[in-house]
């Protein structure tokens, strides 16, 4: 048994400027970049968001722009394997997180727990 949810909208950008793009998005979604979460750093810049709502991620990318979705677990292998039974193919097998390709050809990641309160509105698999 595990659970999974929702965890975050990530918005990948192919930008030389990410703090232009971060800025971009924060005014877009009425939510300012939050400077101070450790999640800001390096290529990554996160939003301020609640703690019951996804996380919202701006991210310099060197592939094309898109945005794309993270699914958080307490069982990343048992999430995949769960996810791959549905169609989806591992893309690329990373130490803390899993991308995943949807048989509709969406990319998207399967990440440990990110969000505070989990299992809360997760999904209980066995």
């Amino acid at each position: 048994m595990h659970h999974s949810r929702l965890c975050a909208v990530l918005i990948d950008c192919n930008t030389p400027d990410i703090d232009q793009a971060a800025n971009f998005w924060a005014e877009a979604l009425g939510r300012p970049v939050d400077a101070d979460h450790p999640g800001t750093r390096g290529n990554y810049r996160m939003l301020a968001t609640p703690e019951d709502e996804p996380i919202v991620q701006i991210q310099r990318v060197s592939h094309e722009s898109r945005v794309h979705l993270d699914i958080e677990t307490d069982n990343i292998p048992a999430e995949v394997a769960r996810l791959e039974k549905l169609g989806a193919q591992v893309v690329d097998r990373l130490e803390r997180w899993v991308v995943m390709q949807a048989s509709s050809g969406q990319r998207f990641c399967v990440v440990r727990i990110q969000r505070p309160g989990f299992p809360k509105n997760a999904n209980r698999w066995d």
